[in-house]
């Protein structure tokens, strides 16, 4: 019988493409200026991008059966991967609350269609209506009893999800092309930006923030291509689904967006928002279904099963595999994801642009030690043996860390915040950068960190083996 692991490594990518954060951040892209070419283009590359570390880290994967806390011993050493891991485990539990926020807010503002202003407009407790709250606590409920069940209600359950939700953004093309009078508005926004510097400007940016978004998938994609049955099989079950379902699902959230634009007069880049404004009780209840799925589908795989996998290696005496997942859930609440995606802007480039930075620069060193100084040849009992070649200095590899600060720096370092029309900053960082000089790197933050940190750690480690 076929597991589940072994099938998500054939399509896991298609399903978690299929989410309400992957569709803001194509159409926020038409808000930014954009046409749907210019969009399209930008997240198509992104994503070509994206493919080629998450091929070759999931190699080791298949190849060795090892998820990727225990893939990232290699090059960081037996506790040093602890390092990684924990970074990986806390953008995934940041990522877990900020899908339940949203899957909570599609409940309280779909809802509030169906209800009237009794539900909309509730009194408000912490700066948000109570029922609202309300409604993410009843979402962080149904993920948490669903995990609770076991991978295989998940597994049944994602068999048509990925599918439903494709037929969801379908209908909501079609009736947005309705409002709109056909699809000749659709295609016919304008680019604000045109093909100058206006659109250069936006574009790095976009396409590291694209490049982030699944930045956090390209490091630890070993968790599921450990249960493929071949090489063949993970580079084909990548390859194909990535690239285009994440294409087509781009291409239709930037359509309705332009649509959106045609018939209310400014972009509408929240799915949510645009649903709620249908006259009809049927496709609101029909949206709201839409929202739920693709948000619990995509939740539960992407970002509980590796912080799972990285808690239990952080603490294997005291946390398996559920308890891990359950605490990504409380962890997911209380770093309060509700401020986090407050802005769009600091979502989209700040959130992106920093977790892009830093997971770059660990995909750098993993690829750098696994492909090009190990030639894809690991010593799999030492990687479980404190005597074995991979515990270097009480358990560190000194080039990896030294590597992975250098290149940290160089990619996030200069980190800024940019000003609205008003002059008030849209961001935590200052407007020159926390460090000034490097802030012209700051818009390529996950290529300057992956490409810096692969280049010195092949350096440091050339250097020790010649001279030892």
């Amino acid at each position: 019988m076929t597991s589940w692991p072994l099938l998500q490594a054939s399509w896991l990518d298609p399903g978690m493409a299929h989410n309400i954060p992957s569709w803001t951040l194509a159409s926020g892209l038409v808000a930014l200026g954009m046409d749907w070419k210019q969009a399209v283009l930008t997240i198509a590359l992104g994503n070509l991008i994206v493919l080629v570390p998450m091929l070759l880290t999931g190699h080791a994967g298949t190849k060795y059966g090892i998820p990727f806390p225990v893939f990232a011993r290699a090059a960081f050493g037996l506790r040093g991967a602890n390092l990684p891991a924990l970074i990986r485990a806390a953008v995934a539990c940041a990522w877990f609350g900020i899908q339940t926020w949203i899957g909570g807010e599609g409940i309280f503002l779909l809802a509030g269609k169906l209800l009237g202003s009794g539900w909309r407009d509730a009194s408000h407790i912490a700066g948000q209506p109570w029922t609202q709250w309300l409604a993410f606590g009843v979402f962080w409920v149904v993920e948490m009893a669903v995990i609770a069940r076991g991978m295989e209600t998940l597994r049944r359950f994602e068999n048509w999800a990925a599918p439903f939700v494709i037929v969801g953004a379908l209908a909501l093309l079609v009736w947005i092309a309705v409002k709109a009078g056909g699809f000749g508005p659709l295609l016919s926004q304008p680019s604000k930006l045109g093909w100058g510097s206006g659109f250069w400007k936006v574009f790095f940016p976009s396409l590291m923030g694209m490049i982030g978004f699944w930045s956090t998938l390209s490091l630890n994609i070993p968790d599921f291509t450990r249960f493929g049955g071949s090489q063949r099989a993970q580079i084909r079950g990548q390859a194909l689904g990535l690239p285009t379902t994440m294409t087509l699902f781009a291409l239709l959230s930037v359509l309705v967006t332009s649509g959106s634009q045609a018939v209310y007069g400014t972009p509408i880049w929240d799915p949510i928002a645009l649903a709620a404004k249908m006259d009809s009780v049927a496709g609101t209840l029909f949206a709201l279904l839409v929202v739920l799925v693709a948000t619990l589908s995509v939740n539960i795989a992407a970002n509980v099963v590796s912080p799972a996998y990285d808690l239990s290696h952080l603490l294997p005496r005291f946390v398996n595999f559920r308890t891990g997942a359950l605490i990504t859930g409380v962890i997911g609440i209380a770093i309060m994801p509700w401020k986090l995606i407050a802005n769009p802007h600091v979502y989209i480039f700040t959130w992106l642009g920093v977790v892009g930075g830093l997971l770059g620069t660990v995909a750098g060193i993993l690829i750098a030690d696994y492909w090009l100084i190990r030639r894809t040849e690991l010593a799999l009992d030492e990687l479980y043996r404190r005597t074995g070649r991979y515990w270097y200095s009480a358990g560190w590899n000194p080039r990896a860390v030294i590597a992975f600060l250098v290149g940290g720096v160089l990619a996030i370092g200069g980190s800024y915040s940019t000003v609205d029309a008003t002059g008030a900053r849209q961001g935590p960082f200052p407007t020159d950068g926390l460090i000034p000089l490097l802030k012209p790197l700051a818009d390529y933050g996950w290529a300057v960190g992956f490409a810096s940190a692969l280049l010195l750690y092949t350096l440091l480690s050339l250097s020790t083996r010649t001279r030892a």
